[in-house]
């Protein structure tokens, strides 16, 4: 019995010895699997609507991606009045209305909207600007200006934060002329530089944007432009007259960039 009694004790000690082991190593093994956190993202608008504001599709696709990206997203717009009003049913200025970019903006961003002046690239990874005409009447004055535009002050400040921290920006449709505008040099496309019977009804962008002294790099529109000197990733998107999933594939590929140049 007494040698029974010491196999059984020499066993439950063993046993008891590797607990620690395999507990050990599922909590390691569970470790290695956990995802690593995703890349902090600044989503910039500039309003609700193509003609006035942000583009939604190229909104709404830029923040599918970045979620299938496993991106943690916050939004922004500045705290200033639209331009002006347009009556997207007639595609015209609507004259007795006013309207408040950061309030029109909490529309896309289902009310979770911060102003762009709180805004510090020290709290992100990277910054995206959709298109949309606000990008360039809310966003700058390039609608009616020009290559001789100014920049609202807080896109400004932003662009030159990200681009001194070494983070990525990306921009698509209208938008490059803001870092064309801001970062002197930067390479950037709105997609083709002629019409093409009427598919690239913006080209004449390209021009301005050579203007600006940035260089303009032909792209099509599922297609993104990476200037890996200045992590700028830009894409056409609306610039083009196309399916609209192939807007949404640019996008991707644009978003899909701007994460990898985050590391994350």
């Amino acid at each position: 019995m007494a040698a029974v009694r010491a196999l059984v004790v020499s066993r439950l000690l063993a046993a008891s010895s590797f607990a620690p082991l395999h507990a050990s190593t599922a909590r390691a093994a569970l470790h290695s699997s956990a995802p690593r956190p995703g890349a902090r993202v600044a989503l910039v608008l500039s309003g609700c609507g193509v003609y006035d504001g942000t583009e939604l599709h190229e909104a709404s696709a830029v923040l599918v991606h970045l979620s299938r990206g496993g991106a943690e997203v916050q939004i922004f717009a500045p705290d200033i009045p639209q331009m002006h009003v347009v009556d997207h049913t007639k595609g015209q200025p609507s004259e007795s209305e006013t309207r408040n970019v950061l309030t029109e903006s909490a529309r896309i961003a289902r009310g979770k909207i911060t102003d762009l002046a709180r805004l510090s690239a020290d709290n992100h990874d990277a910054a995206i600007f959709p298109g949309g005409f606000g990008a360039a009447k809310n966003l700058s004055t390039f609608a009616v200006d020009g290559k001789d535009c100014k920049v609202h002050e807080d896109v400004e400040r932003v662009l030159k934060e990200f681009h001194k921290a070494g983070k990525p920006i990306g921009l698509c449709c209208i938008a490059p002329v803001l870092a064309a505008k801001v970062l002197r040099g930067v390479e950037v496309t709105v997609g083709h530089e002629q019409e093409e019977g009427g598919k690239w009804p913006y080209a004449g962008t390209a021009e301005a944007i050579k203007a600006l002294g940035a260089k303009h790099c032909v792209k099509g529109v599922t297609e993104a432009h990476v200037d890996q000197k200045n992590k700028v990733v830009t894409t056409p998107a609306f610039m083009c007259e196309a399916e609209l999933h192939h807007i949404h594939d640019g996008i991707g590929a644009m978003v899909k960039k701007v994460l990898e140049l985050c590391g994350k």
